[in-house]
């Protein structure tokens, strides 16, 4: 009986411990034609959107007040998200406190920061502050981010959960932009251009962060001529440091006798403009924002693109105040009707644009 081999044929000598490697014969892997391969990467993304998940919760009671359909403190963050959204806003709160008329019960800045509430938020509260023989003395603003629904037409101060203090009972005067899913809170008119203020922010923090981490000026100088020396090489170094820094945007000249076509390469890291249709995004979000608003773009400072411009700006505003201020207007007087007295007060709008006013139907 022999004892089997301890190697193969085709093994050579080897020191002990080293691995072996099995090659195939007769060159059967140099034959065997090779494969494409695919693989998979990134996180999940999820299949929902969290804004349908929100919609579906409603107003729902947690024990102590209703919660908003949509958060208010990050809805608040939205308020800075783009400059055609936060201009829009301010230029509408500007015109209604330009006609309103301060009285007793309501000063222009407890109604300025009621208007910005209102129309940042869709939502505005006034507390009703009484006197020692119970009437109405003077009218504040309680900002909408922390003011919370109770029941039986209550409302509490809610900075935090576990802080939770009660108003007087019948004190809050609540106005809001209906929603149709539930009757509680309002929301904001602009809520359908969101996605689109927030792509806006987003291409604009990722074009800064692109300019900041700086490769769009990065580039390898390649260099395959052979009549190339290590002296010509160190020169062309010193020349590309020096072309750094203080006096910078110098040009560099690279003479190679006898060279070829492609001997020096200069091959770019990060491209110079970003092929992510910045401008194209801006201009599209912008519109999308505007057009939510209903606030014409000569109003707010937006540059014209084409050679006709925008119209007067007269006429732009003539129209728009009686289009889109007049009925905010008529909204907030409903704060007289539930406080019994005329606090919210308005002066008549005079024309901006030249000529006749337009006739009476």
């Amino acid at each position: 009986m022999t004892n089997p081999p301890t190697s193969l044929p085709t093994e050579q000598a080897r020191e002990p411990g080293t691995a072996i490697v099995a090659t195939p014969a007769d060159g059967a892997l140099a034959s065997r034609p090779s494969r494409a391969h695919s693989f998979r990467f990134g996180d999940a993304e999820p299949v929902l959107d969290r804004r349908d998940i929100i919609a579906s919760v409603q107003a729902w009671w947690n024990g102590r007040y209703y919660e908003p359909p949509v958060p208010m403190t990050e809805l608040a963050r939205t308020y800075r998200m783009s400059p055609h959204h936060q201009s829009a806003i301010l230029y509408k709160r500007n015109q209604l406190v330009r006609f309103f008329e301060p009285t007793p019960w309501l000063d222009r800045r407890n109604f300025g920061e009621f208007v910005l509430n209102f129309l940042s938020m869709g939502n505005g509260y006034f507390q009703r502050i009484d006197n020692i023989v119970g009437r109405p003395m003077q009218l504040r603003n309680s900002p909408a981010v922390y003011t919370r629904r109770a029941k039986d037409g209550d409302y509490v101060w809610a900075p935090y959960f576990s802080i939770v203090t009660p108003f007087a009972p019948r004190s809050v005067y609540h106005l809001f932009e209906p929603d149709l899913t539930q009757e509680y809170y309002g929301l904001p008119e602009y809520l359908s251009a969101l996605q689109s203020g927030l792509l806006n922010e987003a291409s604009t923090i990722f074009r800064r962060r692109y300019y900041l981490n700086g490769s769009h000026a990065g580039y390898i100088l390649y260099v395959s001529e052979e009549k190339f020396s290590d002296a010509d090489s160190e020169a062309l170094e010193k020349a590309v440091l020096d072309s750094k820094g203080p006096g910078n945007f110098r040009n560099v000249y690279l003479h190679i006798p006898q060279g070829k076509k492609e001997g020096v390469q200069v091959i770019p890291v990060g491209e110079a403009a970003a092929k992510d249709e910045f401008l194209g995004i801006k201009n599209t979000t912008r519109d999308d924002i505007l057009a939510a608003h209903r606030v014409p773009p000569i109003l707010i400072g937006v540059v014209p693109m084409v050679a006709g411009g925008f119209g007067a700006p007269g006429q732009a505003a003539d129209v728009f105040h009686f289009a889109e201020i007049e009925p905010l207007q008529l909204r907030m007087l409903e704060v007289n009707d539930w406080l019994g007295v005329e606090a919210v007060k308005f002066r008549p709008y005079e024309r901006q644009a030249a000529g006749p006013a337009p006739a009476a139907t």
